[in-house]
């Protein structure tokens, strides 16, 4: 159960971390197109597709920065939730062993335990017919 739930943690972390990277393409998407626009603008003289294409810029680039460092605090998230999660599988796994290694451990016993009953079952039935053979 507890594995399940930091599994869970860890799809979620990821999740942030895809979510933000997507946004930071688009800002970067969005600061080429600036460029194409300012470049463009260039060509036709067009002052207004030269501010536009420059707004586009900064604001773009504005967005990258304010989105570079959550992106590495979801990175670190995404890094301690798996750390977690693999820390809980491998707990269960090794709970897993430990039980297995008993009830083997328990099978065996039980297994002699049976082996020497029917072996003290056999040596006093061979006993009695001894027993009764030489008292005759």
């Amino acid at each position: 159960m507890e594995e399940e739930q930091r599994q869970a943690a860890l799809e979620s972390a990821r999740g942030d971390l895809s979510r933000l990277e997507v946004a930071l393409a688009v800002a970067r998407e969005r600061e080429r197109r600036g460029r194409r626009l300012v470049a463009a603008s260039a060509e036709t003289g067009e002052l207004v597709d030269r501010v536009a294409g420059l707004e586009e810029m900064r604001a773009a680039r504005r967005h990258a920065a304010a989105l570079t460092p959550r992106i590495a605090e979801a990175e670190m998230a995404v890094t301690a939730r798996r750390r977690e999660f693999l820390a809980k599988r491998v707990e269960r796994r090794q709970v897993e062993s430990l039980i297995q290694k008993a009830e083997l451990k328990e099978t065996v016993q039980a297994g002699r335990r049976a082996q020497g009953e029917l072996d003290g079952w056999f040596l006093s039935r061979a006993r009695r017919r001894g027993g009764a053979n030489g008292g005759a």
